[in-house]
């Protein structure tokens, strides 16, 4: 997989986790708890990989100040 299909890929892991965020925040609502179970397996992976992706995205810093 290239690189900008990887970075894309991620920086939508992120959003995800980010509008998640938002709803719990604004609203209590957790979505991915609502849609896989709450601590379930997969509700954990889920926020492993969003987890995994903003770490990932830190790299995008670096990029950045590169091409400008």
């Amino acid at each position: 997989m290239n690189s900008k299909v990887w970075d894309y890929s991620l920086l939508t892991l992120v959003i995800i986790g980010a509008v998640n965020w938002g709803l719990i925040g604004f609203f209590q609502f957790d979505l991915v708890a609502f849609l896989f179970g709450n601590m379930s397996w997969l509700s954990r992976i889920i926020y492993a990989l969003v987890g995994i992706a903003g770490v990932y995205l830190l790299s995008a810093y670096g990029r950045i100040k590169s091409i400008g």
